[in-house]
């Protein structure tokens, strides 16, 4: 079978078989990692100009040779090795790997740089750590492994939601970086991208190193580089992996009784007859000693008089949950040689989540290729994605299933029909019901993704490629609306809406690449140009009243009640022009010097181009003779510095205009629907004709790009041969004409709406990156690596207009000078604890025993509005991460930690786990109340239970603002490599499992209350996963 994939590989891809030559000197070339062959080794007779390369067993000859000579063995990631001959005529040679990767090439924008050269703030990602975290996401799975990057997530199936930030937030715009995957630019998506074909991940985190991608790189650039073939024989790799999971941490509820319990306090609290509820309960009580005392909680046996609904004791989490199942199969088969080189691949991933019905499921293929032609001059090659997903989402149910009243049943007795609110009960819906009318409401999505490209070398060091890349994405989603009765809940309306849009995205980008070497000097060119086109096209069908209620049959052609039809399109288009100068004398004095000229169709026609500069250096100390004489421990040092400035235009393709909306008789210009005409244009005396229109936004032709000026100094170093290394930045980010929509002010009229410049943002910090990999003598290898970084974030302008728009009191209070999305309320101080406290205190309306006391911070003796301060800051003052790599013989071990410090989060959920008043009365509470402040439980930092919130606690205080410090494991895998002698019998390069855990264990502050400070709210909880899988070579 393998044979006849050899035939039909060759036959679609052109390959050159080397042959060792014979006479001299032979030898071969493996590798001390895993003992392979390492084909494609350059071996060179030192001193002179003769070397040769070893063919696909690892194998190199030279027929004639000096006995005294020595031979260079080099290999990209490993260290290069001189061997002294003396007579030999056979020598086996076993690299090892060059842990300090300073002759690692990195793509950093159109061309490639040795690491060592890089002179811009530069992060290159260990691929190998990031698969040993399976996720949908790969750029889920670089949380806490660079410096400077903060991720955040959720635990949905797809990974979907991942947001990057990079050196903190620089616009009050789309903060998402610019992705950049083998050379096409992207800016979402990446939950599409099947993780094991990506070969390498950097971060362009400074402008000196992303203004080569000038308008989109304000906040950032991630590269990825996908997989190539590799010279040697041809090899298929096979893995597989399957996961459970669960909630890691989940929110207690109360049940049945417990929640009688809670209904019964606060009402005796309050002075009210307990048994005067709407709630279907009753309770036995009875007061002794002047002191209220619940005998029993008593519920109906039936909640209605029709006795559909029999009283229940619904755990509502634990009918919406299941445990998530993940499966992951990927096939690659790959080769190369002088003539070219190829990958195909194949791969599932399928994940049903812990909430119930949702899923995701993903096939991807892809293919790339490149072949060689007039030895090696003109290489023409493709890299080319297919994927399809498809995704059932949550539809918002752990809020719901907080809020469901334990009583209430799921179905009703007969089992058929939905369990749901009596008459009294607030209008909550059934979230087993909500699950189970969405699960057929999937979207499916197809994306072809990727380019094609010729470089031509026209003379020696002079490059020419030409890539034409495309983006195409079509959307399809039906969604079902379906008839229920859920309790008095019903709906009799059925439809279905189908949406559809059609992304046409693409590229043509063309380069010239000049290499010069003269002397001491080096000198690389490279000069461009770019052409972008984004086509958005979308279409909305509704079709209502279908006799029939199932997937099958509801579709638009056979519902029999009104039609109703929307659609959109837009594109926007990008030509830039581009350069990039560097320069290296004697391989100490290090300038790099860019520039990208954009033109965009999204700014005014005043302002439609923006240039982008940048200027970097870099000063390798450790080739210094001062430095080689008197502290050889530096195998690396090296000062850089860099400047330069990026643009921002991630605002609307239709910013830039003047807008207007057909206005007809009886609509809503809100909702943007309408009946009739506005005006009688045909003297009809009537409104039929689609005549009237108004103006919604008015046009901008001064509008411009947001421009970010970064300044960034960094000191890489590596000691004791690179054993010990790392890099130390500091940066300054300062960004300026933050694009923002002003409210619309009625006083202007129709059209008031207008995009403008005006707003400016600061970012300061600093970022330190340590590893240290080493091999005891009794041969434990160890590789640790750690980072830490701190950001601080300042709005430092903005338009009058909306200045008070992000916090304040609206009049003189507002958030310059702060942080994005800085807090501001009302300090709690506590609870009033004995009357004293309550009688000495500032005037404050509803305040009691067991109520929330607030801070009177102007003095004034009451509590008002004016008593609000800031109080939070939800931006991480430190972000950080821990990796540890073990390996002994065939026995591998990681494990990975994570985590965010001096960082405040809201707990949303506080408002249904510490109130019975504040919001939604008589829904089902948090079992966080049943510890609620009363005279027998005075040291309770819970407010007592009332019916009623007279203290308006619900207002936003510093009760709801908690620490959001964490740390968590998020990998914890142990793995075992079959030995060598036995994959040689089966003829296998290599075979691995392993077992493996994520988000085993999450440390956060004492006073945080909620389930996980990364996602304080209500949304998809990150789950602890347990994984087993597997992975093979032949």
């Amino acid at each position: 079978m393998k044979s006849k994939i050899i035939y039909f590989l060759i036959f679609f891809f052109p390959m050159l078989i080397m042959t060792a030559q014979g006479g001299g000197i032979k030898g071969t070339v493996i590798s001390s990692e895993d003992g392979l062959p390492l084909p494609g080794a350059t071996v060179t007779i030192s001193g002179t100009d003769t070397s040769t390369s070893t063919d696909f067993d690892g194998k190199f000859s030279f027929s004639a040779i000096k006995p005294d000579a020595t031979i260079v063995v080099s290999f990209i990631g490993f260290a290069q090795q001189s061997i002294a001959i003396k007579g030999q005529q056979t020598v086996n040679i076993t690299l090892k790997v060059n842990s300090n990767q300073l002759d690692e090439v990195v793509v950093t924008g159109y061309s490639k740089q040795k690491k060592t050269d890089i002179t811009g703030a530069v992060a290159i990602v260990n691929i190998k750590d990031i698969m040993k975290q399976p996720e949908p996401n790969p750029i889920k799975a670089l949380q806490g492994r660079i410096a400077g990057v903060k991720i955040s997530s959720d635990g949905s199936p797809s990974g979907a939601n991942t947001r990057v930030v990079i050196r903190g937030v620089g616009t009050l715009n789309n903060t998402d970086p610019l992705y950049v995957i083998d050379g096409m630019p992207t800016k979402s998506g990446m939950h599409e991208l099947n993780p094991n074909d990506i070969e390498n991940i950097q971060v362009l985190k400074d402008a000196s190193s992303a203004s080569i991608y000038g308008s989109r790189a304000s906040n950032g650039v991630i590269i990825i580089t996908t997989k190539k073939g590799k010279a040697g024989k041809m090899r298929i790799n096979f893995s597989t992996y399957t996961s459970i999971s669960d909630y890691s941490t989940k929110l207690e509820v109360m049940n049945a009784n417990q929640f009688g319990q809670a209904l019964w306090q606060a009402n005796i609290n309050d002075g009210l007859d307990p048994n005067n509820n709407n709630l279907r309960y009753q309770f036995d009580w009875s007061v002794n000693n002047n002191k209220p005392q619940l005998n029993r909680v008593l519920v109906p046996e039936y909640l209605d008089s029709n006795q559909t609904l029999k009283s229940s004791n619904t755990d509502w989490y634990d009918e919406i949950s299941q445990t998530g199942i993940a499966n992951s199969y990927d096939l690659s088969v790959s080769n190369a040689s002088d003539k070219g080189s190829y990958v195909f691949s194949l791969g599932y991933y399928g994940n049903e989540g812990v909430v119930k019905t949702t899923d995701f499921q993903r096939i991807s293929a892809r293919m790339n290729g490149s072949y060689k032609y007039f030895d090696g001059k003109l290489v023409i090659g493709e890299n080319f994605s297919f994927n399809r997903t498809n995704e059932v989402s949550d539809p918002g149910v752990l809020d719901p299933a907080l809020r469901a009243l334990p009583i209430i049943p799921v179905r009703t007795v007969d089992g058929k029909g939905w369990g749901g609110p009596v008459g009294g009960m607030n209008d909550r819906q059934n979230p087993v019901r909500l699950l189970e009318y969405n699960k057929d409401n999937k979207y499916d999505y197809l994306r072809l993704f990727g380019n094609m490209y010729a470089d031509l070398e026209i003379v020696k060091n002079l490059h020419i490629k030409s890539s034409f890349g495309i983006d195409y994405g079509s959307y399809k989603k039906r969604s079902l609306q379906r008839s229920y009765q859920s309790g008095y809940l019903q709906n009799d309306q059925t439809s279905v809406t189908i949406d559809q849009s059609v992304s046409d995205k693409w590229t043509w980008s063309n380069t010239a690449i000049y290499n010069l070497k003269v002397g001491k000097s080096k000198l690389d060119l490279m000069a461009g140009t770019e052409m972008y086109k984004d086509i958005f096209d979308t279409t909305t069908l509704r079709k209502n009243d279908f006799l029939i209620e199932t997937p099958d049959y509801m579709y638009p052609d056979a519902g029999t009640g009104e039609s109703f039809t929307s659609g959109t399109s837009t594109l926007y288009s990008l030509l830039s022009y581009f350069g990039k100068a560097d320069y290296e004398f004697d391989n100490r004095y290090l300038l790099s010097a860019t520039i990208r000229r954009d033109g965009s169709s999204r700014f005014g026609k005043n302002n439609q181009f923006g240039t982008f500069p940048a200027v970097s250096a870099g000063w390798r100390i450790s080739n210094e003779n001062f430095i080689i004489d008197n502290a050889p421990v530096f195998s690396d040092l090296k000062l850089r510095a860099g400047w330069g400035q990026t643009g921002n235009q991630e605002i609307s393709n239709t910013a830039v205009y003047s807008l207007y909306l057909a206005s007809y008789a009886g609509g809503s210009p809100t909702w943007a629907t309408s009946f009739g005409t506005a005006y009688d244009i045909a003297g009809n005396g009537n409104g039929l004709l689609p005549s009237g229109f108004i103006a919604t936004q008015s046009g901008n032709d001064d509008l411009k790009w947001e421009t970010t000026t970064q300044t960034n100094i960094g000191l890489d170093f590596g000691l004791f041969k690179q054993k010990l290394t790392g890099s130390v930045d500091y940066y300054i980010k300062k960004t300026e004409d933050i694009l923002v929509l002003p409210p619309y002010l009625g006083v202007i009229g129709e059209g008031g709406n207008r995009w403008v410049n005006g707003a400016s943002m600061e970012n300061e910090g600093w970022e330190v990156t340590l590893g240290y990999s080493d091999e005891t003598s009794f041969g434990l290898k160890y590789d640790i690596s750690a980072n830490v970084s701190a950001n601080k974030n300042k709005i430092t302008a903005l338009p009058d207009e909306v200045k008070n728009n992000y916090g304040g009191n609206g009049v003189d209070d507002n958030i310059l000078g702060r942080p994005i999305n800085s807090m501001y309320g009302y300090v709690a101080d506590g609870l009033f604890k004995n009357q004293d406290e309550v009688d000495n205190s500032a005037n404050q309306d509803g305040k009691g025993l067991g109520r929330i006391r607030y801070q009177d911070l102007n003095g004034d003796g009451t509590i008002t509005d004016k008593d609000r301060t800031w109080i939070g800051n939800p931006n991480p003052g430190l972000l950080f991460g821990f990796n540890l790599n073990l390996s002994y013989k065939n026995f591998d071990f990681t494990t990975f930690w994570e985590g965010a410090n001096n960082v405040d989060v809201i707990n949303n959920t506080k408002y249904q786990t510490d109130f019975w008043s504040v919001d939604d009365v008589g829904s089902n509470k948090g079992t966080r109340l049943l510890n609620a402040w009363s005279v027998d439980n005075p040291n309770s930092t819970i407010p007592a239970l009332t019916t009623v919130d007279r203290n308006a606690e619900s207002r936003f205080s510093t009760y709801y603002v908690e620490n959001g410090n964490y740390l968590k494991l998020r990998v914890l895998q142990l793995g075992y490599s079959l030995p060598k002698d036995l994959l040689k019998k089966a003829n296998i390069d290599s075979f691995r499992f392993y077992i493996s855990g994520q988000n085993l264990l999450i440390i956060d502050a004492k006073n945080f209350t909620g389930v996980d400070p990364e996602n304080a709210g209500f949304g998809y909880p990150q789950p602890m996963t347990f994984t087993a899988g597997l992975n093979f070579t032949l």
